[in-house]
């Protein structure tokens, strides 16, 4: 799943190894949002088949996956095909410009967190008393960041489905203290 440079990498490298690689995107178009040299290898490859204009809704297996369920933008109709594997390469730009000047960022707009804040002047915040930040916490005591958007994260979605779980006991941990 993805348009971008990295989801035709990945299609690509994919298609070496696996008898057919379907890649799914939402847009009009790859071109939209992908170099013209994969454009053009992926074209040129017969185990890769694009869908355009398409999301995945639903995955299953017994045990393990099976298949995905993929619809149609527009006329809504679904198809579901097998799948042994769903990689999910969906960007790496934080989209966090809305927090400017509320979270501390880095550079590329990635959410400091946690050891990362240091000198940032949560300790000093008030209550609760004075602390280091908990290892998701942000500039702003008591909101916390999981996934892809923290500066440092690993940008893999089992990462990002840890921090979140992790982020539930950090919340209790920060709301025990006030």
């Amino acid at each position: 799943m993805g348009a971008g440079n990295s989801a035709g990498q990945a299609a690509i490298h994919l298609s070496r190894f696996a008898r057919q690689v379907t890649l799914v995107a939402r847009g009009e178009s790859l071109a939209e949002s992908m170099s013209a040299y994969l454009v053009d290898e992926l074209r040129s490859l017969e185990n890769v088949t694009v869908r355009l204009r398409t999301q995945v809704v639903d995955a299953a297996g017994e045990g393990c996956l099976e298949r995905v369920t993929l619809e149609i933008a527009g006329s809504g109709a679904r198809h579901t095909i097998p799948a042994a594997a769903l990689f999910i390469v969906i960007g790496g730009e934080p989209q966090t410009e809305w927090l400017a000047g509320v979270l501390e960022r880095d550079a590329k707009g990635f959410i400091r967190t946690g050891s990362d804040l240091a000198g940032s002047g949560l300790a000093d915040a008030g209550p609760p008393p004075a602390r280091g930040p908990l290892p998701l916490e942000t500039s702003v005591p008591g909101v916390f960041a999981a996934g892809d958007v923290r500066a440092g994260s690993v940008k893999r979605m089992t990462t990002a489905v840890g921090d979140g779980a992790s982020a539930i006991p950090m919340v209790h941990e920060y709301l025990s203290q006030r």
